[in-house]
Formats: C-alpha cells, structure tokens, sequence
C-alpha cells in the first residue's frame, strides 16, 4: 500500500508543477477569482446530483469528486502563493474548533432530553 502524502509533500508538489512555468502563481486577486469560479463549478456540479437541476443532454458529465480536487488545488496554490503553511492553518483551526467550539454542537453520545 502506497503512503499517504502529509500536506506538506502536497504543497511541495503543487509547488514544483508550478514552478516549471514562466508564469507562476497568480496575484491574490486572480487567485480568488480562480478560486470562486472553481466553487462555483463545485456548486454547479452539487445542485445537478443532488438539487433540482438535471444536467442538458449536450453538457459533459463532471463529477463532485473531480470538483472538489480543482478546489483543493487551488486552495494550494492560494496558500504556496502567499506563504501559508496549510498544516500549520489546520492544526490552528482544528484547535479553534476543539476549544471556543466544543461546546457548540450536541454530541452523538449525549442523550436528548426531548426523545
């Protein structure tokens, strides 16, 4: 079974397919525009599988899956551009989460009162 590879060695290799064009990373402003429209083909792809908007007969079938990785992709990309180390972002938010917000949602081993 092959290794799973840490966010780091993900950023490194988005990193290294990006550094082989003159062009580079784009500016943060780009970035953002690149990245709305990446969710906005996401939302596309949700509201044609689970919404009420089936797909016309001539449109090539996508899929969330596929969506979802050009997100992830260029959430990379935003984060390489500006120096984010995105483990370093997750433990931070993870730990936000787990402390201001523990208390915010009923866990699933709680009993409600109202069953």
């Amino acid at each position: 079974m092959e290794r799973q590879k840490t966010m780091q060695e993900i950023q490194q290799e988005v990193d290294q397919y990006i550094s082989q064009f003159k062009e580079g990373y784009f500016s943060p402003l780009s970035m953002l525009a690149r990245m709305t429209e990446e969710v906005g083909e996401l939302a596309r792809e949700i509201n044609h599988f689970y919404g009420e908007k089936p797909k016309k007969k001539d449109e090539g079938e996508k899929t969330v899956e596929e969506e979802l990785g050009d997100v992830l992709f260029i959430v990379i990309c935003f984060a390489n551009s500006l120096g984010i180390d995105l483990q370093e972002a997750f433990d931070r938010i993870m730990h936000k989460f787990n402390t201001r917000d523990k208390d915010r949602w009923t866990r699933i081993e709680e009993n409600d009162p109202h069953e």
